[in-house]
């Protein structure tokens, strides 16, 4: 997470929190005057529109006030959805044996993306097995990971 995202998140999480959701992650795209700033939402009962529109509206009062990006963008809340971000290492840890998908800021082992199965987790490693080798990634330099989601 960068800098911003880390400071959004101390920003957002204790309204999202009291509206009775967990605040995921957040991303910031910047794109010009086209950025989007989304923020993922979840609640052991699942999220419905409603629930995302609660959320954008308590974060846009927030973020009027605050004014912590500069430049024009977009606010979107959304679902985790069935591709699950995962953004700390309580999400890796629950999703240890699934298959995951991985990019790196910095390019590890000569590589960005690593597709295969989380194996472990180790301190501020994931451990990714990919074509029947474990590479150990720096938690810190995952730029975004999901959950590779599996159907039937």
């Amino acid at each position: 997470m960068t800098n911003l995202e880390l400071r959004l998140t101390e920003m957002l999480s204790p309204a999202v929190d009291a509206l009775g959701f967990d605040l995921l992650g957040i991303e910031y795209l910047r794109a010009g005057s086209h950025s989007t700033l989304r923020l993922f939402i979840d609640h052991e009962d699942g999220i419905t529109v409603d629930n995302c529109a609660d959320v954008s509206r308590q974060a846009s009062a927030i973020l009027d006030v605050e004014d912590p990006i500069a430049n024009e963008y977009s606010l979107e809340v959304s679902s985790p959805g069935v591709d699950r971000p995962l953004f700390t290492l309580a999400h890796f840890a629950a999703v240890v044996s699934e298959e995951v998908s991985v990019k790196l800021n910095v390019p590890q082992d000569g590589r960005r993306n690593f597709k295969g199965t989380l194996v472990s987790i180790d301190e501020d490693m994931i451990n990714v097995e990919v074509d029947n080798q474990v590479f150990s990634l720096l938690i810190d330099n995952v730029s975004k990971a999901n959950l590779i989601a599996k159907f039937g």
